[in-house]
């Protein structure tokens, strides 16, 4: 699934710059003007899949002017980005049947709806993680929650870029690289980070490239793409949307969700992708919901949310966008209780990473050997793979986190794997279930990031002393909704997270949905090449 900086032991992540020597004086202009989001009168930066649905219906236009307006968006600005690694060849057939089939009635609110999916996420039979070594694989079905999609006659546009193998295969990595897509940019000033695992799917979001996008998380590689690249992330509750035909790296904690411009469309995405799967027993009843029915402005009125404020530190910018969260809160009828801690994550923390090396090696394992088509049996023969291909795979990072999984046993048994995975999930459950008990609280709030660093492919991602809250919600296996809250420098965003109990993902997106509502922070991309 995604990976991202967020737990205590990844020192640096997965970026790529090369961006990062001194820009001349005009540098901070924007690299070319963005081609219009305007589609025949709406405008899909703003739009929500309720509002095309509309302008569907009226027919002011069609699924196939709408995902041929993003096919050529992606043509036009994705070489500034790179978010995009492959478009779908059928898109435009798969949309003309939505457009016949809306003629006996819409299925939804994804009915013809142009969809960018992680490339992790088995799809018109790929599903790279970003790596060479899986370009020869050919998933024999479609994931489940793509299947989810197509029922609900969502459109499949394409593949997004990744950080390759979810950012587990070195600690020296850039968020947003991969062999296969290259190096994603952040589309607020391109020569910083896009953050995560799930950054193409983040930055394709916040640059208009598709209605919708999906991403995965184990920790951090939903919210913080959300966060950094000023959108909606979604991550829910593990069991609630299939892991069936997802690349892993810990079925313990990995799960898929949403990046959206807003929170509308991530709950509508959300209600489409839930569901029990047989293929993934982890998926139980909790689930067919219709989030959009959670989206109501004046959800705030009488919730209590705790504030995770030291999560901050002294990061003025970041503190300023939780202050105003806060403010935002309040003025909205919520009551705010500040200044509440979350105890045990830190040690949960430390167990976190022996057990992902375990199951990381176990897991991989499992679904290489399930796989179709021509590509390594194991972990053991990616790493050798990786060797043969150091001119590409190796060019700018090793793969030290791949030894160290190979050096496991991968046995879900041993004991000291159960141990430290026993104690990562219970401390972590324990630190949410208690806050949220003793303060009697609908959701706990906390910041998301810093602003972006500048992308640097040679030293890595800047985790110095970066703000980073994903954990305990991860490792709890508990659902977490970042929303846009504030900018660094005027520009760079800033996102808030809400988190709480197993399954609270209405409560979390009624919240997330009021907040946004009465705050309005988002704003369009700006396509700086740099800051001055």
């Amino acid at each position: 699934m995604t990976f991202t900086h967020s737990t205590r032991w990844l020192a640096a992540a997965t970026l790529v710059a090369g961006l990062s020597v001194a820009a001349p004086a005009h540098a901070h202009e924007a690299a070319v003007p963005p081609s219009s989001t305007v589609l025949r009168g709406l405008d899909l930066d703003r739009a929500t899949v309720l509002d095309m649905q509309r302008a569907m219906n009226q027919k002011r236009f069609d699924s196939v002017a709408l995902t041929r307006f993003y096919l050529d968006r992606i043509r036009t600005v994705d070489p500034l980005l790179h978010a995009v690694i492959s478009t779908n060849p059928a898109a435009l057939r798969e949309a003309k049947q939505s457009d016949l089939r809306r003629r006996q009635g819409a299925r939804g609110p994804l009915e013809g709806i142009p969809v960018l999916l992680k490339d992790n996420i088995a799809a018109t039979g790929r599903a790279s993680a970003g790596s060479l070594a899986l370009l020869g694989s050919r998933p024999a079905r479609d994931a489940f929650l793509v299947q989810r999609l197509r029922a609900a006659g969502a459109v499949i546009l394409g593949k997004t870029n990744l950080s390759e193998w979810a950012n587990f295969r070195s600690s020296a990595s850039s968020s947003g690289w991969s062999a296969v897509g290259g190096q994603t940019n952040n589309p607020y000033v391109l020569d910083r980070n896009p953050c995560g695992s799930s950054s193409g799917s983040g930055v394709a979001a916040a640059a208009s490239l598709a209605a919708v996008t999906i991403g995965t998380e184990t920790d951090g590689s939903i919210v913080c793409p959300a966060g950094i690249n000023g959108v909606v992330g979604v991550k829910p509750t593990v069991g609630l949307v299939s892991r069936a035909g997802v690349v892993p790296l810990s079925l313990a904690q990995d799960t898929a969700g949403p990046l959206t411009r807003n929170v509308t469309d991530a709950a509508a995405v959300l209600s489409v992708i839930q569901g029990v799967d047989p293929r993934d027993p982890a998926t139980v009843p909790g689930g067919n919901r219709d989030y959009l029915k959670a989206l109501r402005p004046d959800a705030l009125a009488g919730k209590r949310i705790g504030v995770w404020r030291s999560a901050a530190g002294n990061k003025r910018e970041v503190v300023a966008a939780l202050d105003a969260t806060i403010a935002t809160l309040r003025a909205r009828g919520a009551t705010v209780v500040d200044n509440l801690e979350l105890t045990g994550t830190d040690e949960a923390a430390e167990q976190e990473f022996p057990a992902l090396t375990n199951e990381f090696k176990h897991d991989v394992n499992a679904y290489l050997a399930e796989a179709p088509g021509k590509h390594p049996a194991d972990l053991a023969g990616l790493i050798e793979f990786n060797k043969k291909h150091a001119s590409t795979e190796l060019r700018y990072f090793g793969q030290e986190l791949f030894e160290q999984a190979q050096a496991t046993s991968g046995d879900l048994n041993d004991f000291e794997y159960r141990a430290a995975r026993e104690k990562a999930t219970s401390l972590s459950r324990d630190a949410i279930n208690s806050v949220i008990s003793a303060n009697r609280l609908d959701a706990v709030l906390a910041p998301t990031n810093n602003g972006a660093w500048v992308t640097n492919l040679t030293k890595g991602d800047d985790f110095t002393d970066f703000v980073a809250t994903s954990s305990p919600s991860a490792m709890a296996g508990y659902p977490a909704v970042t929303v846009p809250g504030g900018y660094a420098k005027d520009v760079l965003p800033l996102g808030v997270t809400f988190f709480g109990g197993r399954f609270s993902e209405p409560t979390l997106i009624a919240i997330s949905y009021a907040f946004e509502q009465a705050s309005q922070v988002r704003k369009p991309p700006t396509y700086l090449r740099t800051l001055p």
